[in-house]
């Protein structure tokens, strides 16, 4: 089965503490293991922000990794988020919690591995589960 990476992950893949990015790459291993990974265009968009980060740097890593792009974002990926980021909306004002606290890109993350019917490997399914329930999650 293909394992659609979410940001969180690859983050925490960089992180100079040997005890998070150890964990990260056991799972990220065991992901391999069962099949292909692909981060959407998305993911790759929030990685490129983030300081230091060039293009070059972004693209030989995917490649030296095997990690898939998958650079298309449907009709159909962007229905399902957006009925995902509206489901959350709908939870957050009725416990009276205020404003969304989640940004778009989470949903089109979340929606493009459950289009695709990719698991999910996450640092937070919370999210996830919630607005994905068929979603199969996998976490660190």
């Amino acid at each position: 089965m293909t394992t659609a990476l979410d940001t969180n992950v690859l983050i925490a893949l960089w992180d100079e503490d040997p005890r998070i990015n150890n964990d990260v790459q056991l799972s990220l291993d065991k992901a391999q293991q069962r099949g292909a990974l692909v981060v959407s265009g998305i993911v790759y968009a929030e990685l490129l922000g983030l300081p230091g980060r060039t293009e070059k740097m972004m693209d030989d890593f995917f490649r030296a990794t095997s990690i898939r792009i998958d650079w298309d974002i449907t009709e159909k990926i962007t229905r399902a988020a957006g009925n995902a980021f509206q489901g959350y909306v709908v939870r957050r004002t009725s416990r009276k919690s205020g404003l969304p606290r989640r940004i778009l890109a989470d949903f089109l993350i979340g929606a493009h591995a459950s289009v695709n019917h990719h698991s999910l490997l996450t640092l937070d399914q919370r999210l996830y589960k919630a607005a994905f329930p068929k979603l199969e999650i996998s976490t660190i």
